[in-house]
């Protein structure tokens, strides 16, 4: 394994840090929001620990060395993943679709629900893994710009497709080609998280808000509007609005988005920029429409049918949270084989009905309808195939362009 001198965080890098931790995506909007369980965050101390101690740099390429398998001797996998983002049984006492995993393969899991955020996760493992030590862990589950860098340091383990026929073949095509891991070579998704447009009827008086451009112009709007302290989302759907691609776009370009925000900003048309807590004020109709994630939006549609959301014709960004098989990791068969069972219609369809968000998995709709019938419907949670095809990622960036961007994102919103 090679070494890596550590690249500190800067202070604009750690304040965007800090802003997701404490009421962004990072702290809230998983399976915490939908049933109102409680995540944790990881404490500013923490994150200066991480600071002054650095994370590398993106380094290499072709992954981790094979490591020693001893799945077959060992029947069992150890899988670490975010809190609430698994199905449990109504008493609350069992797992059924890891129970049914086990009970067809003999392969035992060791199931932690110990991310509580990419950062905070990154920290705990860093060390053994820049050490080339076997993290504890089999198989992880972190949000795609850590998935990249992980991946980059050489980090992951290069997947065997022949132990992952399901997922090979069912992976959705909009999360088929991420620009950190073309092909799916060492990861797979596990659920999707689309950002969209929404609104509360009742305050709209009726109508309907489904661009960006109403967001940032209609006049009826005014001072009842709100955008996503998250800079990936907010300036990748005002990208989106102004006809570009968030995927390929240009230091021009973003600072075209800046620009385009900031004469919103002057003229009072924006309320504020929030993380999760825009989703009281926008049940209220304290603020009439706004960008949001669709995994909140599913919630307050159940309270609230004043609440609805939009796509965009220019389109949507969605990020996701990705499997992978971290280096030294000591069962990859074997957590290959848990990847690809989470790929079958069956499995990936209790999966989605008990978390709410998109399921990479083509094929399941039938299955889900099973289930529930409204939720196979729900394009929130199947995106059918005119919103697939309006799906946008937002493209890698360097340390130096990260640390541009959140600088220039930081002014607007007044961070």
């Amino acid at each position: 394994m090679e070494s890596y001198e550590p690249e500190r965080l800067s202070p604009v890098q750690l304040a965007a840090m800090r802003r997701s931790l404490t009421n962004g995506r990072g702290a809230l909007t998983r399976r915490s929001l939908l049933r109102a369980s409680g995540m944790g965050a990881l404490a500013l101390g923490g994150i200066a620990t991480l600071g002054a101690c650095g994370i590398p740099p993106a380094g290499r390429a072709e992954g981790a060395a094979a490591a020693d398998d001893h799945s077959a001797k060992e029947k069992e996998v150890t899988f670490s993943n975010w809190t609430e983002y698994m199905d449990v049984s109504d008493d609350e006492k069992s797992r059924p679709t890891l129970e049914a995993f086990t009970k067809r393969t003999g392969i035992r899991v060791k199931y932690t629900e110990d991310i509580n955020d990419n950062v905070e996760f990154f920290g705990k493992i860093k060390p053994q893994l820049a050490a080339g030590q076997n993290t504890g862990r089999d198989l992880i589950c972190v949000t795609d710009w850590l998935a990249a860098r992980i991946i980059r340091l050489g980090w992951a383990q290069k997947l065997d497709p022949s132990n992952l026929p399901h997922a090979f073949a069912g992976v959705s095509a909009q999360f088929r080609t991420p620009d950190w891991d073309p092909g799916r070579a060492y990861s797979y998704p596990w659920t999707g998280i689309p950002t969209v447009i929404a609104y509360n009827a009742k305050a709209t008086g009726g109508r309907k808000v489904d661009s960006v451009t109403q967001l940032l112009d209609d006049p009826k709007l005014k001072g009842r509007v709100s955008f996503l302290s998250e800079m990936r989302d907010t300036v990748g759907m005002t990208l989106l609005d102004q006809g570009k691609d968030p995927g390929k776009f240009t230091d021009t370009d973003f600072d075209g988005a800046i620009g385009r925000l900031q004469k919103a900003v002057d003229k009072k048309q924006i309320r504020r920029f929030t993380g999760n807590d825009y989703t009281a004020d926008l049940s209220k109709g304290d603020i009439a429409a706004c960008v949001g994630w669709a995994g909140d939006i599913i919630q307050l549609q159940a309270d609230n049918p004043d609440i609805k959301f939009a796509i965009p014709a220019a389109g949507y960004i969605t990020s996701s949270d990705n499997l992978l098989v971290p280096a030294q990791a000591r069962h990859k068969t074997n957590a290959e084989k848990l990847i690809d069972y989470y790929y079958e219609p069956p499995v990936a369809a209790q999966l989605a009905a008990y978390i709410n968000y998109v399921c990479p998995v083509d094929g399941v709709r039938d299955e889900l309808a099973k289930i529930d019938e409204s939720m196979a419907s729900n394009t929130l949670i199947l995106p059918d195939r005119e919103m697939a095809a309006k799906s946008r990622s937002f493209r890698s960036l360097s340390t130096e362009e990260e640390t541009a961007y959140e600088e220039k994102f930081a002014k607007l919103i007044g961070a």
